[in-house]
């Protein structure tokens, strides 16, 4: 089994959807829940552990060094970021950057409280249609990756995009690459799984693109409700009793 499964990308598509990805700007921060707008596109959610590199995998796609904040004090950053993706004037898709968990330095208290708020976005975010988890591939999934899985399950059955990308991978050499690999796809739940380096580049054509994709063909099903939003839906998430008032 060879370390990548997938063929290399068509440079000309892989050069389009990295300048999709370079449109990336800041439309809204939010600390909690209730203060999320509702948004009639398609959202991708990146989400990992602290240290797992979200922040330099959002920036080396988007190719721009600073649109997501790495905080000096890992697990710090906690607030809800969302940028636009596409055409300045009809923008097509969402990025959101979900902040980092797990982190020892953080107080009990506040973990608890994050990790309830991003179960509540993950799991009633009307437009969300696909989720990146981040993984140091040195680490593979822990126990708070697994947990989030299996929260994240009946969505994933029910249709919802799933991608675990294995970061840092120019750390490992061929033969760990490639067992990274099979070992986290054995435990992905049905989710794609690929390995990524920014230090290397490893990777980021191949995600640039199927992400795009995955958004690009998702648009109209989202844009479909701007004019008659889903039953039952309330503020942000369409969740009832925001995780963010606790």
């Amino acid at each position: 089994m060879t370390v990548s499964s997938v063929s290399s990308p068509d440079p000309l598509e892989a050069k389009k959807a990295l300048g999709w990805w370079h449109t990336a700007r800041f439309r809204t921060t939010a600390a909690q829940l209730d203060q999320v707008p509702a948004i009639h596109l398609p959202e991708v959610a990146f989400v990992g552990r602290s240290n797992a590199g979200k922040s330099t995998c959002i920036n080396t796609l988007t190719q721009q060094r600073q649109l997501a904040f790495a905080s000096k004090t890992p697990g710090r950053t906690q607030h809800i970021n969302l940028f636009d993706l596409g055409p300045k004037d009809a923008p097509q898709a969402v990025l959101a950057d979900l902040p980092g968990y797990g982190y020892a330095a953080v107080p009990r208290q506040d973990k608890l409280r994050w990790q309830r708020v991003m179960a509540n976005y993950l799991m009633s975010r009307n437009n969300l249609s696909a989720i990146v988890l981040l993984c140091d591939s040195r680490l593979g999934l822990t126990e708070l990756d697994e947990a989030l899985l299996e929260m994240m399950r009946p969505r994933v059955e029910a249709g919802l995009r799933f991608l675990v990308l294995l970061t840092k991978a120019d750390k490992l050499n061929r033969t760990e690459q490639t067992r990274a690999l099979q070992i986290t796809r054995l435990n992905a739940g049905g989710g794609q799984v690929h390995l990524f380096s920014a230090l290397k580049k490893q990777g980021v054509a191949d995600v640039a693109l199927l992400l795009r994709d995955w958004l690009l063909e998702d648009a109209p099903l989202y844009a479909a409700q701007e004019t008659e939003p889903p039953s039952g839906a309330t503020g942000a998430t369409g969740a009832t009793g925001a995780a963010g008032t606790e």
